[in-house]
């Protein structure tokens, strides 16, 4: 027996060697006649083919710890389920790196700016700092998961891992702040969900031109919102001193028309975040929920409108469960409650800091206290009807007016009379050049005087 396994190991020990001779051959002569990027992609790729042998397969990563001078990082879009920041930053910082020498760019432009804006769109990029070189490779796999890959010289590793990563995260996200645009995301349908994270939302650029000066609403109040969300913005400091994650809700009710949408806009535009508009007839269940909830990013502002129309969630903790297993996999594909719930306040709601909950509805009553309670919702804005101050703010942004003769009688009129901001806003537009704001004017008194007796007939039964 041992005569016959000898041999064979011999023989087979023997083309190994020869192997092994031939692939230190080939390497050495990449290094000397082919430039780095080329020698390091063909060096990976012998590596990886090795890999694949069985006699490696069990110690490959120290055979080839030994055999390639090289390491490699790798900074994946969407890391563990949540989006990864760092790989953000990388990007943004690589793109920025333009110059006459650069071959291959491309180029955007926002609305209504003057400028393009011009990125590197190379998908191999070299880069020196403090005499180390380095590249990195711009990955996109056929699943659709975005990398970043950075390859160094194992002997680099302190600079690399010390100054130099900290450097590019810090200089990339500074370029984010000079440019970034606030984002308007959608949950897409569960149908056309992938596996990765990055196909929950789609998003195009927010450019809705609400802001606080422009709104029409009681001054008090509105000055009372804005510090209120000044000092959650600049809250972390607070929020991490009394144990509680960074973040904070806001319940906005009314009649239609009185501007909750507009509030968030204004929101969105003070702050600089992004909106996220959660459709909840579009998800499946609460782990869908969930889902989303950790795909979006800090400083956003996540808004679920008309929430007593969307899901049925009243009285849902009461419901007996009934026993048959059809109920039970119905139940298993709709929103609860308590998955609603977990949503704003659970244990997942802080993985993510510096975010903003809204819910809007035009009947407040038909909301659980549960859902609503300070501590979830954790101030209550009701936007009502147009008072005198709101009507003031919506002539001067519609006609530029900060007085007129007809003012008094149009104050008297709105102590009487219920109409909402849009409605007046609508009145005020002008549509007869010749009459202009007169006639603007004269058309919103006309209007309040006929809605003024079926009102009244109304509070009379």
């Amino acid at each position: 027996m041992g005569s016959i396994v000898k041999p064979i190991f011999g023989k087979n020990f023997r083309t190994f060697g020869s192997n092994l001779a031939g692939l230190f051959f080939i390497i050495e002569t990449l290094r000397r006649y082919f430039p780095r990027q080329i020698k390091i992609t063909i060096q990976q790729f012998l590596f990886h083919a090795i890999q694949q042998l069985p006699l490696f397969k069990k110690s490959s990563d120290k055979i080839l710890a030994l055999l390639s001078p090289y390491t490699q990082i790798r900074f994946r879009e969407i890391e563990e389920y949540r989006y990864n920041y760092a790989y953000a930053a990388i990007k943004t910082y690589l793109g920025a790196k333009v110059n006459s020498e650069v071959k291959n760019l491309k180029g955007t432009q926002v609305k209504d700016s003057k400028s393009v804006d011009l990125k590197r769109d190379d998908s191999l990029i070299e880069e020196e700092y403090e005499g180390v070189n380095m590249w990195w490779d711009l990955v996109k796999c056929p699943k659709g998961i975005n990398i970043c890959s950075l390859t160094f010289h194992k002997k680099n590793w302190e600079v690399v891992t010390g100054s130099y990563l900290s450097y590019v995260v810090e200089e990339g996200k500074s370029i984010q702040a000079r440019k970034e645009n606030v984002k308007l995301f959608t949950n897409n349908p569960s149908t056309n969900w992938k596996l990765q994270m990055k196909n929950l939302w789609s998003c195009i650029d927010f450019e809705h031109p609400a802001t606080f000066e422009t709104m029409a609403m009681d001054l008090e109040k509105k000055d009372e919102i804005v510090r209120d969300l000044l000092a959650f913005k600049d809250g972390q400091e607070y929020y991490n001193k009394i144990g509680k994650a960074w973040k904070r809700g806001y319940l906005l009710y009314g009649p239609p028309g009185t501007g909750k949408s507009t509030m968030i806009a204004a929101m969105a535009n003070l702050l600089k975040y992004s909106v996220y508009d959660l459709e909840l007839t579009s998800i499946e269940n609460n782990w869908e929920l969930k889902k989303l909830l950790i795909a979006t990013t800090s400083k956003s502002i996540i808004v679920i409108e008309d929430i007593d129309c969307s899901v049925d969630l009243t009285g849902e903790r009461n419901v007996k469960e009934e026993s048959s297993s059809e109920s039970k996999r119905e139940k298993q594909k709709t929103i609860t409650l308590s998955g609603l719930l977990n949503f704003i306040d659970g244990i997942w709601s802080a993985c993510g800091q510096e975010r903003i909950l809204v819910f809007t509805t035009n009947h407040l009553g038909k909301l659980d206290e549960a859902l609503i309670r300070r501590g979830r919702m954790d101030m209550h804005i009701e936007l009502s009807y147009c008072t005198f101050d709101a009507f003031k703010i919506l002539a001067k942004n519609y006609l530029n007016l900060d007085s007129h003769p007809l003012f008094a009688k149009i104050e008297s009129l709105l102590k009487e009379t219920k109409i909402t901001p849009a409605d007046v806003a609508e009145n005020l537009i002008v549509k007869d050049t010749e009459s202009e704001a007169d006639g603007s004017l004269e058309g919103l008194i006309r209007a309040l005087e006929k809605m003024k007796p079926s009102q009244k007939g109304k509070a009379d039964k």
